[in-house]
C-alpha cells in the first residue's frame, strides 16, 4: 500500500509556491500565507486534510496547479511579463 502524499501547511505551502514563484520571476515575486489562503478562498486550491490544530493542509500536487493558474497576474503585478 502506497504511503499518502505528504500535505503542506499554509506556510510550508507559501515557502514551496514561493520557490516556484521566484524560479521565473528572478526573485521579484514571493507568495505569503495570506496568499495561500486567498488562493483557497478564491478556489484555486482545496485543503486535502486538516491538522491537528484543524488548520488546513495542501498537497502539492494542487499548490502547484494553484501557483501556475495565478502566476501570470502576480509576475504582471511586479512588473514582469509571463514567460
Amino acid at each position: 500500500m502506497d504511503a499518502p502524499p505528504p500535505a503542506y501547511t499554509t506556510a510550508e505551502a507559501a515557502e514551496r509556491a514561493t520557490s516556484w514563484r521566484r524560479l521565473v520571476s528572478a526573485g521579484a515575486a514571493a507568495v505569503t500565507p495570506a496568499t495561500i489562503r486567498s488562493w483557497a478562498s478564491r478556489g484555486h486550491l482545496a485543503a486535502t486534510g486538516l491538522d491537528d490544530r484543524g488548520h488546513p493542509l495542501y498537497a502539492l500536487p494542487d499548490l502547484a496547479k494553484a501557483e501556475k493558474a495565478t502566476r501570470g497576474r502576480a509576475l504582471r503585478l511586479v512588473g514582469i511579463g509571463t514567460p
